[in-house]
């Protein structure tokens, strides 16, 4: 943590008004999944998982990085990266993607 400059400050569990950074943290997320879900409220269990993994891959100015890179100590590839470069292998494997798809 002192690589990055973060200092550890101390606060009450449960209470996260006494954390001004617990409650832009909570804000953000809330703003995510409300953006996630749409109309349908009551699907905000479902949209939960997709709402955290936008919230800890997105580049957060403070920190100067994304969340998952503090923990972890790399970037996280998106899904589309992944799909584009599977594809590219396929290509250049020369498989006929078409008769793949078929089967």
């Amino acid at each position: 943590m002192l690589k990055y400059g973060v200092t550890r400050r101390l606060s009450t569990a449960y209470q996260p008004q006494t954390s001004g950074q617990v409650e832009v943290s909570n804000r953000g997320l809330k703003r995510i999944l409300e953006r996630t879900i749409g109309e349908n409220r009551a699907s905000w269990s479902d949209k939960l998982d997709d709402a955290l993994w936008a919230f800890r891959t997105a580049y957060k100015t403070p920190i100067g990085c994304t969340p998952d890179k503090l923990v972890y100590g790399k970037a996280w590839h998106l899904p589309i990266e992944l799909e584009h470069k599977a594809y590219w292998a396929l290509k250049q494997a020369k498989f006929d993607l078409t008769i793949a798809g078929d089967h």
